[in-house]
């Protein structure tokens, strides 16, 4: 594999079923560690209560997101439950040239298309504890009819047949454990020895010269 360049910045890719806990084990991850930046996605469906235009997403219609798609602006995109999802490909490349750490929160069909984009990228995968605990889960949140929890089931089981192909996996059964997973992955991502190699030349050349 390629070494990264001393200035690139990691890109982390998060992926999960539908409830499986991935937004609030971002959320705590990016309050825990303001280095890494959130990459704002585009999508077509409307605003869920609390989330704001530009921060949690931005929200536009579908014939801008075509317009966008056709231009070929998206990194990756996808269609889910009828909405439409996108990652801006310039933004990112500037991000990380730039030095700046990235997290995508996007499902495994975006994730294949991020990876052959950026193939030095960090995969992620959450884990519900179990089937039932999804239901659980999915149920509790209030927002969804039943048709639609069972259509977030059913498409649970196809997304964790796609776990194998991510490079972590994290099972979501107890939140403060799973995010200690979580934070020390996106740490050690850091410390690999390419990079470390190339942060600290001046120190890897003062001891070459002893």
């Amino acid at each position: 594999m390629t070494s990264p360049s001393p200035s690139q910045g990691v890109l982390y890719i998060v992926s999960a079923p539908s409830g499986a806990g991935k937004t609030s084990l971002v959320k705590a991850l990016l309050k825990s560690d303001p280095a890494i930046r959130l990459s704002v996605s585009y999508t077509t469906r409307a605003p869920r209560p609390g989330e704001t235009d530009g921060r949690d997403y931005h929200f536009t219609d579908r014939q801008h997101f075509e317009t966008m798609l056709a231009d070929g602006e998206f990194l990756e995109h996808a269609e889910v439950y009828g909405n439409f999802y996108g990652t801006s490909k310039g933004s990112i490349a500037r991000d990380l040239n730039a030095g700046h750490d990235i997290l995508l929160e996007i499902d495994w069909q975006g994730a294949e298309q991020v990876k052959a984009h950026f193939p030095q990228s960090t995969s992620i995968f959450v884990l519900p504890p179990s089937f039932n605990a999804l239901r659980t889960r999915l149920a509790g949140r209030g927002q969804d009819s039943d048709e639609v929890i069972e259509r977030r089931l059913a498409a649970a089981a196809h997304d964790v047949a796609h776990a194998d192909a991510f490079d972590y996996i994290i099972v979501n059964d107890d939140f403060d454990h799973a995010l200690l997973d979580l934070v020390a992955i996106t740490r050690s991502v850091r410390l690999e020895s390419a990079r470390q190699l190339n942060r600290h030349a001046a120190l890897f050349d003062e001891f070459r010269r002893i």
